[in-house]
């Protein structure tokens, strides 16, 4: 059985919407930990223009930035040299100072993805370990541990942001749950035969109602016992659901598993349960199938966001009833409309087409739609 740390994004993941970077990815990076809301969003791009073309940076000429972007606190930044995007990732620190702002910044790098995961945001309570370890201890281990992260201020309650890519935010909720059932297993009762202890682990979320939280919470302790968990970015969930729903549903069937899920923000959790016996075995191979599904389709699809935070009421309504005549021509893409933006993940080629044709019958042309 494993036990796996619930992630909640707080802010939407990064994809492959700017169009420039998809197709120069090995010479553009990602940065984050960029200071949100201290300057206008020009002169922040322009110190960080400066930033990454100085030698002592081991930067270059800088080809192409793209800031602001929907997740704050995150830049893309485009060299002419594929050779300097590399060096300046291998650089162990990165430092943002400038007369213009009221203190140095600390910058984490790392090479641009082509698939919907670029950049997450993630909320950590890590409460639950308090007692356990020092958790300002924990938390320099884990900024040593992963170094790709960005780590923001521990707050009193446990409360931490942490910010980089998916694949790295997933290998720390790893590391923690490790921690935790590590931790349980030396101080708690050693439990019955055949039994796990049943911590769920260290929360991740974003800023939430107490009744929302208490919810997600019970969720998880419902289905601790009863099987196995794993989690799934809510896009590839859902886009599974609308797509591949018939070969997710049969190949558990297939392993005598039944699957519920609950989704809640930009994470969906999927608990695993046996239709008889309980079986270790089973319950693996189902995940083994779901998580292999679930990379096929990460490696495959791309998202563009349509920012609609600057369109009154009708207009909005406009671009949803134009998604929604495009859709029908376009049966393998998926629209999530959303109150400040639209969604729409596919190929690439399906989504470029699909936002070319949405602008234009919108009567209104985005050359950057990420914006």
């Amino acid at each position: 059985k494993s036990i796996t740390v619930t992630r909640i994004f707080s802010v939407p993941c990064v994809s492959s919407q700017a169009t420039a970077q998809v197709a120069k990815p090995q010479r553009t990076i990602v940065v984050c930990g960029v200071p949100n809301g201290l300057l206008e969003d020009d002169l922040m791009a322009d110190i960080l223009t400066i930033h990454f073309q100085k030698r002592k940076n081991k930067g270059g000429d800088v080809e192409d930035i793209v800031y602001p972007t929907p997740a704050k606190g995150v830049a893309y930044i485009t060299f002419e040299d594929r050779q300097v995007a590399e060096d300046v990732i291998a650089k162990a620190e990165h430092l943002l100072q400038d007369k213009r702002l009221p203190m140095a910044c600390p910058l984490k790098v790392y090479l641009y993805g082509e698939n919907v995961f670029t950049c997450v945001s993630c909320r950590l309570d890590l409460s639950i370990l308090r007692g356990k370890s020092a958790l300002e201890d924990l938390v320099e281990d884990l900024k040593k541990n992963f170094p790709v992260l960005s780590f923001g201020t521990l707050h009193p309650d446990g409360q931490i942001i942490v910010q980089g890519p998916f694949s790295s935010i997933r290998d720390l909720q790893n590391k923690l749950a490790f921690k935790l059932h590590s931790s349980l297993s030396k101080s708690e009762v050693k439990p019955g035969r055949g039994e796990e202890p049943t911590d769920p682990g260290p929360n991740t979320g974003p800023a939430k109602t107490d009744s929302s939280l208490e919810a997600s919470n019970n969720f998880v302790q419902s289905t601790k016992k009863e099987g196995l968990i794993l989690t799934l970015d809510t896009d590839i969930y859902l886009y599974m659901k609308k797509f591949k729903e018939k070969m997710y549903r049969e190949s558990l069937k297939q392993c005598g598993v039944i699957s519920h899920e609950f989704r809640d923000g930009e994470v969906t959790t999927v608990s695993l349960d046996c239709l008889a016996s309980p079986s270790v075995g089973q319950l693996e191979l189902a995940k083994n199938i779901i998580e292999e599904l679930a990379a096929s389709l990460q490696s495959s699809l791309r998202k563009e966001r349509l920012s609609l935070e600057r369109s009154g009421r009708a207009e909005k309504r406009q671009y949803e009833k134009v998604c929604e005549n495009v859709s029908s021509q376009y049966p393998g893409v998926l629209v999530l409309p959303h109150s400040t933006y639209i969604d729409i993940i596919g190929t690439s080629s399906d989504v470029y087409e699909f936002v070319q044709q949405v602008n234009k019958m919108a009567g209104h042309f985005q050359k950057e739609p990420w914006r």
